[in-house]
Formats: structure tokens, sequence, C-alpha cells
């Protein structure tokens, strides 16, 4: 019977084979004869492009007019095709209005604000990252049936615009902003942003980004403009904005304030010479001066050193510690300067001053110094500004110095000492030096009237806001935010409060003729400064939405749902948003989550830049770039000559061959892909392009599909019913409906990395590597099954495809437009307003996935034992089906006379597979070589995998799937480990007689509990009851102290199966004293919930491993109560096992092994 079956088989697949064959010549004569028929009609008379007919083998992008539903060939090509596969989709898309929200829609709303993009150049693909995650979470949401607004807008970016312009002019002009005036300027500033907005929409399309255009909106155009006056005039009343005067950091070369986080802080050790903006040559850092202030009375001089020589033309103190008894006689009383004859107080400071630095004197700067000034407002101190805007001397700092640029001032400073006879010395000096980013200009610290915003209370809101749940965030720990907002500018000092606030010139003078009622006013002109770009974005939640006006849009959306952006500007703009929206809208958080995504940086980890060259653009990994493209538009940028030589060497050396066409399917996926990696991507391309093969892999299974469906097939119109089909369309139902279910959680939780790889995983290793193959037989001949295969084929495709659509938006529409649809069933236009795929209960079966797992894992025994270097002659062998014979062994029968011409591999605790080998000759010494390998690399991987666990951060940083990843391959690297050292027999007979041992001894670990339970009774007792079994539970066995280290650990397990009896008699028995405790611990629900929690840990160890670590994290008497409920799960776990399917087991074995 069974070489019958066997024989059937075998006819089956050849005839399987034949028939596809013959299909293949017929389609390549069909072509043939089309080629032909087309190349006569071209001879006979050429036709423009716009007539020429669609391709049968090809996608032809252009034969579909724009914003029309692309005109699909009626044969698919043979090959995936990126750029024909993805072109006129989203042009029909965004004409048919798919992408708009509805305000008045009763559905439920799920908003997220596209973060902004400045104008100041093209996306980069960290902007790529944001697009791919928020699209996947927009349309995932649209497909469940929610009012989606995905709400684009662009940002003027402020002084980073200027900076870009200002290069790109001095590029082209050889003049700066200055020279050309601000109306000119503002021109050319007008004139950039409407360029590179319109390239950054046209990137964003390509990305495939469902963003609703209806309501695109820049933070310079009309409503915003609105929404920032009022907002400033607003707060301004209400006294969170004034104006002060306060030490900003000043860029001398772009003429503006900037933000702390926009200074890179550069280490120089010892004298160092760096290229600064606006000097022609190199500047000297890295030195100490020392020079000597002579005391006023004649009788001495004090010393002091700075490594800023030039700022002591503004010095107005000395200061030295209280204590110090070199200059005690000194306090209260006067130096003098030399330059210009002011008197410097010398006062006492025991915080600023160390007696044991230096000479212990400081000279007392209050106006470019951040110590020295709060030092200055405590002693009432002046603080004079030596700076103009630009860097240069002004005439507080002496007729002598007035022009210079400050490193020049420096040099003449330190000659002038010298001349005077008070310059002490100069040596080298480590220091630290603020560098601004965007610039490349050297901090200047300096004092000046600013406009600012106390954030304190604000910022205590946020938090608040933060901590009560109203705002989570994901992947950072919500007690950052505001913690650096906190605002450090106490209002302090004096200014000229001739200012007015109000939204226009004619508001203004009326509040000025009220303010100053009585003077004499003259002509109002308007503060030429401009606001921090961060206020205007900080209000996008908002004025999106049209605020200050009450818009059917701000009713209908605000507060959004979602915010997700980058770790880089938490701070810079999320706290921002949340603190201003907050206050304007009556403390409604502005939405309710965060999800912060990791920094892009290059394959070898380095922060993308465009002087090292390893900057990408998105568009040249979707269309694909050479070389020398590369390096084309390396010189349209703003690198200097330096920075361009080594960009280039950084493109040659990473892009050698440039970058292959990916698509932008591929591009999205792999960087959904990334979001795994908590706080950087090390980007590789490489990555992009595996998964651009793998939409080959998907394109090509969709053809083989189509063609065994054929043209007359038709879809079923009711849900299947898996009971009466084939066992492999069963098993294939069950795990789509497992993969939608961890899908959509996984999508619910922000875990965008988990939910891709969990649709790529059934994609690939259910569907085209098992499922097509196994259902092959039912298309050979009038096989009953046909229809079955036919039906689950399609469900899986149709399903696949809308599950895998917000992570890959093209290849699906594209697909899914091909699929035949029910009969008398309209479906929608398209799949992007589809219902995204829910579980279907009746398709879950357990029972067949087991089966299928033991199927699968014997199927790769085989073909481990086949592709051995001694089975050479084995390989042609590819299904089970044709194998020249294949033999079902049970246990207990003799096979000593077959397994001496077979080779041997166990697939698991219940299954060996023999294969016979011929009369090969297998060579001893080279399967123990092989052997030996395969334990050093486990043992190098297992050594690699617990370096990368030991580290110190581990714990706190590493999301817990990947912790829990981690402890599954170290497991599973233990176990191959310990099987390929010890023969699972000698394991087992050494396990036996330990087993023994520990059962001997069972019953004083069974006395000393129940004296531990007679000193205490209630709640206290069970407390140390459960205390005490823990420690039981984890003693060490000393009987087994001599054996290796992995055999003690197979024992520990026999002893955990040992004491599981014991720990749930007592249980039950003392929980009975303390009814409440009892519920407490045996919560039925709670119970259920962690053992669902547990389907996945399959061994002792490792649920062994989960308890001890929940353990350490709740030693207290109320955690190790919700300990013991933990424990109860697994012990209800290791109830599976029995003592009498353990013994069992073991009297199989020798009874001495001695």
């Amino acid at each position: 019977m069974a070489e019958a079956e066997k024989k059937t088989a075998t006819e089956m697949e050849r005839k399987l084979k034949k028939e596809e064959k013959a299909k293949e010549k017929e389609m390549k004569r069909q072509k043939a004869s089309e080629k032909a028929k087309l190349a006569q009609v071209k001879s006979a008379k050429p036709k423009p492009v716009t007539d020429k007919k669609i391709n049968k083998d090809e996608e032809t992008p252009s034969d579909t007019p724009p914003g029309e539903k692309k005109r699909l060939s009626s044969q698919m090509a043979k090959q995936y095709n990126p750029s024909a596969v993805e072109t006129s989709w989203y042009e029909w898309w965004e004409r048919s209005e798919f992408f708009k929200a509805e305000a008045k829609s009763t559905k439920p709303k799920f908003v997220i604000l596209l973060p902004p993009p400045n104008v100041t150049g093209v996306l980069h693909i960290g902007h790529a990252l944001t697009c791919a995650v928020q699209d996947t979470l927009i349309r995932y949401k649209r497909m469940s049936g929610y009012n989606a607004l995905w709400l684009p807008g662009f940002d003027h970016a402020g002084i980073a615009t200027q900076d870009v312009v200002d290069k790109d002019l001095m590029r082209e002009t050889g003049k700066t902003s200055r020279d050309i005036g601000r109306e000119e300027f503002l021109k050319k500033a007008w004139k950039w942003t409407h360029k590179y907005s319109g390239t950054i929409k046209t990137q964003l399309r390509r990305l495939g980004s469902s963003l609703d255009w209806s309501r695109e909106c820049f933070t310079m155009d009309e409503e915003r403009s609105k929404a920032v006056v009022e907002a400033f005039v607003r707060l301004h009343k209400e006294g969170v904005i004034y104006r002060g005067d306060h030490l900003v950091n000043w860029d001398c070369f772009s003429r503006t304030a900037r933000s702390e986080e926009e200074i890179d802080h550069v280490e120089i050790k010892g004298r160092t010479l760096r290229n600064v903006p606006g000097y022609e040559k190199p500047v000297e850092f890295g030195l100490m001066t020392s020079f000597a202030y002579p005391l006023e009375d004649g009788s001495g001089e004090v010393v002091v050193a700075t490594t800023r020589v030039e700022t002591m033309l503004g010095d107005t103190a000395i200061a030295v510690h209280p204590d110090d008894a070199r200059y005690k006689h000194l306090h209260t009383k006067f130096a003098m300067h030399p330059f210009n004859g002011r008197k410097l107080l010398i006062v006492c400071d025991a915080d600023l001053v160390d007696p044991e630095l230096g000479t212990g004197c400081v000279k007392i700067t209050p106006a470019h110094e951040q110590k020295d000034y709060e030092l200055g407002k405590l002693h009432h101190l002046e603080a004079i500004n030596i700076f103009t805007d630009d860097g240069k001397i002004n005439k507080n700092g002496g007729c002598k110095f007035e022009g210079m640029k400050r490193y020049v001032a420096r040099e003449a400073v330190v000659e002038a000492l010298r001349s005077k006879g008070l310059l002490r010395g100069v040596e080298e000096k480590d220091m630290r030096i603020g560098i601004f980013s965007r610039s490349n200009d050297v901090v200047e610290p300096m004092l000046k009237p600013q406009w600012y915003v106390r954030c304190s209370t604000m910022g205590k809101e946020a938090l608040d806001a933060a901590g009560d749940g109203k705002l989570e965030i994901y992947q950072s720990s919500t007690q950052q935010i505001g913690g650096d907002e906190e605002d450090q500018l106490k209002k302090f000092g004096t200014y000229i409060d001739h200012w007015v606030v109000a939204s226009n010139e004619e508001e203004a003078r009326e509040e000025a003729e009220v303010k100053f009622a009585g003077k004499k006013l003259l002509d109002l002109s308007q503060d030429p400064d401009v606001l921090d770009t961060w206020f205007s974005s900080g209000l996008f939640p908002l004025s999106a939405l049209g605020w200050p006006d009450q818009t059917e849009e701000l009713k209908a959306f605000y507060p959004g749902s979602v915010l997700e952006t980058g770790l880089d500007i938490l701070f810079f703009w999320v706290a921002r948003m949340v603190m201003l929206s907050m206050k304007l809208s009556d403390g409604v958080v502005p939405f309710s989550k965060v999800y912060l995504h990791p920094m892009v940086r290059d394959a070898h980890g380095r922060k993308m830049s465009k002087s090292l060259g390893n900057g990408i653009d998105p568009l040249e990994v979707i269309n694909g770039e050479s070389l020398a493209g590369l390096q084309t538009r390396l010189k349209k940028g703003n690198l200097d000559p330096k920075e361009l030589v080594v960009a280039k060497k950084g493109q040659v050396k990473d892009f050698p061959n440039g970058i292959p066409e990916c698509g932008a399917d591929a591009l999205r996926f792999a960087l959904v892909s990334y979001t795994a990696q908590s706080y950087n991507i090390n980007m590789d391309v490489q990555r992009v392009v595996c998964y651009r093969q793998w939409c080959n892999k998907l394109w090509n299974a969709v053809r083989f599909a189509m063609m065994k469906l054929g043209d007359d097939y038709t879809p079923p119109v009711k849900t299947m019913c898996p009971e009466t089909m084939p066992f492999s369309c069963r098993w294939i139902l069950s795990v789509l409906n497992k993969a939608v279910i961890k899908t959509v959680d996984s999508l619910n939780g922000f875990e965008l990395a988990d939910a891709a790889n969990t649709v790529y995983s059934w994609w690939q290793y259910q569907f085209c590597d098992v499922f097509i193959e196994a259902i092959k037989p039912c298309f050979s001949g009038e096989n009953s099954d046909r229809t079955h295969a036919q039906d689950t084929l399609w469900v899986c495709l149709e399903t696949g495809l809308r599950m895998l659509h917000p992570f890959m938006p093209f290849v699906t529409e594209e697909l899914w437009q091909r699929l035949p649809s029910p009969k008398g069933c309209e479906r929608e236009a398209s799949i992007m307003i589809c219902e995204y795929p829910s579980p279907i209960e009746e398709w879950t079966n357990e029972k067949v996935e087991a089966e299928m797992e033991m199927v699968m894992a014997t199927v790769k025994t085989i073909r481990t034992l086949r592709a051995a270097e001694s089975m050479e002659r084995q390989r042609n062998e590819k299904t089970l089906a044709s194998l020249s014979s294949f033999e079902v062994v049970l246990k207990g029968e003799d096979i000593s006379s077959q397994a001496g011409s077979a080779v041997v591999e166990t697939v698991n605790e219940n299954l060996k597979v023999y294969l016979k080998v011929d009369g090969a000759a297998i060579d001893p010494e080279a399967e123990r070589e092989k052997m030996r390998k395969k334990i050093e690399e486990i043992q190098n991987q297992k050594e690699k995998l617990e370096k990368s666990m030991g580290v110190s951060w581990y714990e706190e940083k590493v999301p817990a799937h990947i912790k829990e990843e981690n402890a599954r391959k170290l497991e599973k690297l233990l176990q191959e480990s310990y099987q390929g050292t010890y023969s699972h027999d000698f394991i087992t007979t050494l396990a036996k007689r330990f087993y023994n041992k520990i059962i001997e001894n069972f019953e004083e670990q069974r006395l000393f509990i129940s004296n531990i339970r007679e000193k205490s009774s209630g709640q206290d007792g069970l407390v140390n009851l459960q205390k005490t079994f823990i420690t039981e539970l984890f003693r060490p066995a000393p009987e087994i102290e001599d054996v290796n280290e992995k055999i003690r650990e197979k024992v520990h397990e026999k002893k955990i199966l040992a004491i599981r009896d014991m720990g749930m008699q007592m249980v039950v028995e003392e929980s009975g004293e303390c009814p409440g405790m009892r519920s407490r611990l045996w919560d039925r629900g709670e119970i259920m919930t962690m053992l669902n929690n547990m389907k996945e840990t399959t061994s002792i160890r490792g649920i062994v491993l989960d308890f001890k670590k929940k353990f350490v994290r709740q030693p207290s008497a109320d955690g190790i109560s919700s300990v013991f409920s933990y424990m109860m799960s697994i012990f209800l776990r290791l109830l599976q096992i029995s003592h009498v399917e353990l013994q069992e087991n073991l009297n199989l074995l020798p009874a001495d092994p001695a």
C-alpha cells in the first residue's frame, strides 16, 4: 500500500511539471506572435507615443493618463519592476480623494501631523523613516474604519533657511544677505522656499505618503502668521512672554542668537588651530593667558588667567575665595583696568573660586560669561558688552581696539599687556569650546535684549500631563518632558520698557497712547528681530487646523491622536507643542500619544551629514543612482572644497557601483523593519535591496497563483469552513489567522517592526515556502482538492495583500487589482479603502499547526543530512514524495540492521531520521571534524550573544521584545551546545540517577517547610512560606556539584518537577486561613493571562529564568504575593509533564548505566 502511494505521488508531481512546462512554451509562443504583429504595424505606419498599445508582458506607465486608474496589462510581467509597478497609482489615489478626511464624519477620528520638514533643502533618509512609519499607521487606521487625517505642513525654518540661502548667494554672487539688503534677500528666500517645498512634495508623493493635500499649510502663510501674532500678543498680556536682557549664545557670523541644542561641544587638547568663518587664517585655541591687574592703592597686583583674554576689555570685578588668606586684606578693595582706568571691585565667592586653582583670582566679565553674569547680579556689578553683532570690538572696548574682530583683538590685547609689563605668561591648556552646528562659528556668550517665554509653569503642566497618563510616550521616558524646559530665565535686571505688543500697527498705537499717556509719542517702529522658528512650529497642532478661528477642522480634529517624530527633537519641538497647545487651549494636550523613532545613521554607525558624503536622498534609493550621479549632487550642494573631497571619498567607499533601483515599497519596508533598533538605525542600502528582491518573490508567487486560479475562477462569497479542507489548507488558514492577530496587536501597540516581521514571515516562510509547494499536487489531473486549494489560495492572496498594504502600498494595490472578485459582490475601488483583516475564530487550529511543524522539522532534518559534503549524491531529492523510499519505524522496533548503513539525526524527543547512504563511504574523522566545528560555531554565537546581553545598560534600554528574542536565542544555543556535547542516552541516564536521589531527600524538605508553617499563620505566615518555598525551589543540589554544569541544569529541571506537587498542595491548604489572599493567589483570569503569555516558552529553564526576573523586580511582601500568583501559572504549565510520564520514560533506560 505504501509503495503504491509513493508511486502515485511521484507520478502526480511529474505530471504537474509537464503541465507547467507546456504552459510556459505556449506563453512564449504567444509572446513571439504578438511581437511579430507589432513589428508589422510599426513598419507600416509609425504612431505617436500616445497611441502606443499595452505590452502583454510589461507594464507601460505612459499608457495611463495622469490621474486615471492604472491600466494593467492582461498578463503579468515575468519580473517585478518597481518603476513600472509604482507609477500612476498615487495620482489616481490623490485624484479620487482617498486621502481626504471629512470634518463631519461620524467615524472615530485618528489624526497625525506630519512634522513639517524645513524648506532648507530636500528630504533625507531620516524624513523617509518618518513618512514610512506615519503612512503605515495612517493607512492601517484608515482601513480599520477611522476617519484618518494625516495633515501635511512645511516649516520656514527661520535662521536655518537664512543660512543655506546665504551660502547659495555667496557661492553664486560672492555677496551676503547684508550686501543685497533685507528686501532683496527676502525675495531670494521666498524663491528658495517655493523651489524646495516643491521638491519635498515630489519626494513625499513618490514615497506613497497618503497625506490630505487639501489641508496643506506653511508656517509663514497668512493663517499660520495670524496664529503666531495672536499667540504672541495673548502670552505677552498674561506675562508669559517678556523682553529682557540676558546672556545668549550669539552666532557672530550669522548675527543671531541660537539654542543650546544647536551647539556641538569640541574638546581642545593644547594649542590647536581651527578655521573660523570670517577669518582668513586659522585661529589659535587651547592657550591660557595670565596677566596682572594693579591694585588701586599701588600696593601690588593680582594675577588672573583666561583662555579668552579679549574679554578682559569688559571686566568689571575680580573674585577671590573668602577663606583664602592670601587675599583677605583685599576684600572690597579695587584693582585698576590698565586700558580704560575702570575700577574693578574685588569680591568674594566660595562657589565660583577654587583657591587651589591657578592664582586663586578670577576675572569677572558679566556680559560675556554665564557664571560671571550670575555673580554680577549678586554684587550689582555693571555688565558691559564689548562686541558688535558681527563679533567686532565696540566702543566699550576702547578706541585702541574698536573695530577689530574678536580673535584679532585677542592677539592685540596680549601685545598691549606685554608692552605695559602686565603679561605674566602664556601656556597650553586643554579646553572645551562650543561650535554652532549650522554656521561652524564659535559660540560667543553675549548680553542681548531678547524676547523670552517663561516656561516654568507650562513645563510643570506638561510633566503632569505625562505623569497623569494624558500623554503617553513610546520608546522614551516620560519624565524627560519638561525637565530641560524648566525656565532658567527668571525676570531680573533692568531694561528700557518702551515696547508695546499688538496684532498690528493701529492697535499698537492705541496701546502706546494708553501706556504712555501724557507723553509725546514719536513714530512707531517694528522690532526687526524675528522669532525662533520653534515658536511657530510649536503652535502647529493648533494653527494647522485654523486656530485662533474656531474652524470646523479645529472642532473635528483637535486634539490629535499621535505625534510621531525623531528622538532628537523631543525638546526642540514636542515639549514646545505640548506646553504652548495646553496654554492656548485651556489645558488640552495636543495629542495623547508620542511615538519616538530611532535616529538614522549610515551603515558604519556614523551620523549622516553632507560633509561626510554619507547622506542619502530617498529618491536615490527608490529610482537608483550611479556613483557619478551621486557625486554630481554633491557638487551642486553647499560644501566647501575641502568638505567636497572628503564627501566624494566617502561615496566611493560606500557606493562604488552606485545605488541600485529599489522602489518605494522596499525602502519603506526596510525603514519600518529598522525601528526595532531603539536608538540608532545603521542604514545599509543592501538591506533595502534584499526587500526589493523579496518584492520579486511576492510578485512571482502571485503570478503563479493567478496561473493556477485560471481565467474562469470565481472566488467564494462566504467565509470558508476549513473542516472539510485538505490538511495544508487548514494549516495555512490557521497560521494566517495567527499572523493577522499578531500584526493587529503590534500595530496597535506601535511595535511596527514586529508587525512588519510578522507579515513578512507569513508571506515568505509559510505561504511561499510551504503552502504553494504543498498544494501543487492539487492542480495535477482531476484532483478532488483542486477547488479547496483554489479557494484557499485566493483567500490567502486577498487577505495577505490587505495585511501587507500599509507597509507596501504600491505593489499590493497592483496585485490586488489583478485578483478576481466574487460574483454579485461590489468590492471597493482600491485596496487602501478596504477593511483591514480581522481574525476569524473558525480558522484557528493548533493541532494542525503542531502536526505541520513536525512535518517541516522532519523535512529540514532530511535536507540537513542530504546537504552534508559526504552525501553529494543525495542532493537531487527535493521533496518527501520524490525520495526513493520512505519508511516509518515505530518506537521499540529493532532497527539495528538498518542503522549501520544510514546516518541519523534527531528531530525531537519522539522522532529520529535515518537516511540511507547506499554504500557511500562515510569518513568518521571528517564527521567528527564537522561536529567539532559545529560545536565551536554554536559556542561563539553563544558567547557573542551573552556579551551583548551583559552590557550595563541592557536591561534598562533594550526593548522588551528584543530581550525576549535574545533569551530564546540563548536558550536554543544552550540546548544545541548541550546536545552537541553529550549523547541523549548518557544525559537521560544521569538524570534518572540524580532524580531518584532528589526524591529520596524530598520528605526532608517537606518537613522543613511544615515547621515554618507552624511558627506563623495567616497572611504573614503565607508570605514567609512563599519566601521559603522560593528559596527551596532554587536551592543548589550538592549531590551533583561534580557533574558538568549543563547536566546540572537538566537535573535541576527534574527537581522543579518534584517540588511542584508539594507547592500546589501547600497553597490550597494555607490560603484557606486567609480567603482574600486565596482569591488573589488563585485568580484564574490572571493565571490564564499569564499562561497565554507563556505559550512561546517551551522549556522549563525558560520558565524558571522568566520567574526569577519577576521575583527580582518585586521583592516586597505584596510583590511576593503577586509573584506567587505567577508561580501558580508556572505549576499549571508544568502539569503538562506528569510524574508518571517522566518515570515511564526513565524506565526505558538500563537499570544501572555504570
